[in-house]
């Protein structure tokens, strides 16, 4: 598998990666997400994510939204914790009309006074709508526990009452302040030619004025774990529990992949969904996350069940805890589980625009991409005594943060 790079002056990096197929994909991404607003400013990348889809210097936000729809393509975006992503999926022949519109939505927005007004009310419907649904809001207010105090804790949506006093002035200076031309990079996979890729590139991104980055994100300091009930008029009761976990750039990372995959995985196999579902019938869902972020991570293990059963449940879960801390995986074990997850991987980067969204965040945070025969590599190298060095570690029952919902 082969990537194409290049670097403008300005610092906005290219990737591109040529593929046999009439349609291609692209992306725009920003080093920057939630966890890098003051706490005023909590909410704005996620608001401005929506800002950009209505209206630009020479686009009204229905000419935005016809511009790829009408020859068949996509444009969305997505805010996380540490990036914004805008990105689309297109006949291949539509290149650079898709290039062009997601640059014009990213470097000449106007912000129109009138569809800030209308975005904040649907974002706070957004927001609102989230509330109800207690198995997705829980794992927020999770990781605002176990990062009590830290912006990266917080949701990514914001709250009503700050949206409310959102300005135009204040999405500028938090463009101004955080989206840094050496912290972008534009990804894209297609059958197209990197040499036109990088002539359509320079056109429309080679010219934007630099902005370099100033900001360092602080280390997670002083974690504590906490636990916390809280009533719901729900059904079901929602329990999840965790702990901090290792950072991107963490060596035990790999191994925390496999140990998730394990315990919480997609697979029917997960020793969590045997426990909790095929074996007892206590859980319909039961699933467990590993996040790595530039300086920290966070892993947890959520389920919902009724309420008499969540102390039942809970057992379970912690039991599986210690069996994965104090039993080594035999050789067939881990061979199976390494086997599992290499086929999971590779299966994943077979939807080109996954690829193109992962070899972008890759990209941006390493500078590099590592083909899917470096990742075989790695995951073949992983060894039972890592996979249980990480499970005494973050499955640590002192260490363990819960949340309740019931």
């Amino acid at each position: 598998m082969k990537f194409s790079t290049h670097t403008f002056t300005n610092g906005i990096r290219i990737i591109h990666h040529q593929v046999p197929s009439m349609i291609a994909h692209c992306g725009l991404f920003i080093n920057t997400g939630s966890r890098d607003e003051k706490a005023s400013e909590h909410g704005m990348a996620h608001f401005i994510e929506h800002l950009v889809f209505k209206g630009t210097v020479k686009r009204k936000a229905h000419h935005i939204i016809n511009r790829l729809e009408t020859v068949g393509g996509e444009i969305n975006a997505y805010t996380g914790k540490e990036e914004t992503c805008i990105y689309s999926s297109f006949l291949r022949d539509d290149f650079e009309r898709s290039l062009e519109l997601i640059c014009d939505m990213a470097f000449h927005s106007v912000f129109p006074e009138k569809e800030l007004l209308k975005e904040k009310e649907i974002i706070i419907d957004e927001i609102i709508s989230y509330r109800d649904n207690p198995s997705e809001q829980i794992f927020d207010d999770f990781e605002d526990l176990v990062f009590k105090g830290n912006s990266i804790g917080r949701n990514v949506l914001g709250t009503p009452g700050n949206l409310k006093r959102f300005t135009r002035e204040d999405v500028l200076e938090f463009m101004i302040n955080n989206y840094s031309t050496d912290q972008m990079v534009f990804s894209s996979v297609g059958n197209i030619d990197f040499r036109k890729v990088l002539k359509l590139a320079h056109r429309y991104l080679g010219c934007i004025p630099a902005n370099r980055a100033s900001g360092i994100r602080k280390p997670i300091t002083g974690y504590l774990p906490g636990t916390k009930s809280v009533r719901k008029k729900t059904h079901q009761a929602h329990c999840i529990t965790g702990n901090l976990a290792f950072d991107l750039h963490d060596k035990r990372r790999m191994p925390m992949v496999l140990l998730n995959n394990i315990l919480g995985g997609p697979g029917m196999n997960a020793r969590l969904n045997l426990a909790l579902r095929e074996k007892t019938g206590y859980a319909y869902n039961v699933e467990s996350h590993y996040s790595a972020f530039s300086n920290t991570g966070v892993f947890s293990v959520y389920f919902g069940t009724d309420r008499e059963r969540l102390s039942k449940c809970r057992h379970l879960v912690q039991k599986e805890f210690t069996k994965l801390r104090n039993n080594p995986l035999s050789a067939m074990q881990i061979k199976k589980a390494k086997r599992q997850l290499t086929g999971q991987l590779t299966i994943g980067w077979e939807n080109m625009e996954n690829l193109m969204l992962a070899i972008g965040k890759s990209y941006m945070r390493f500078n590099r991409v590592d083909t899917m025969e470096d990742v075989h590599k790695k995951i073949g190298q992983i060894t039972a005594g890592e996979v249980l060095e990480v499970a005494n570690i973050v499955l640590d029952p002192g260490q363990l943060s819960e949340l309740v919902y019931h």
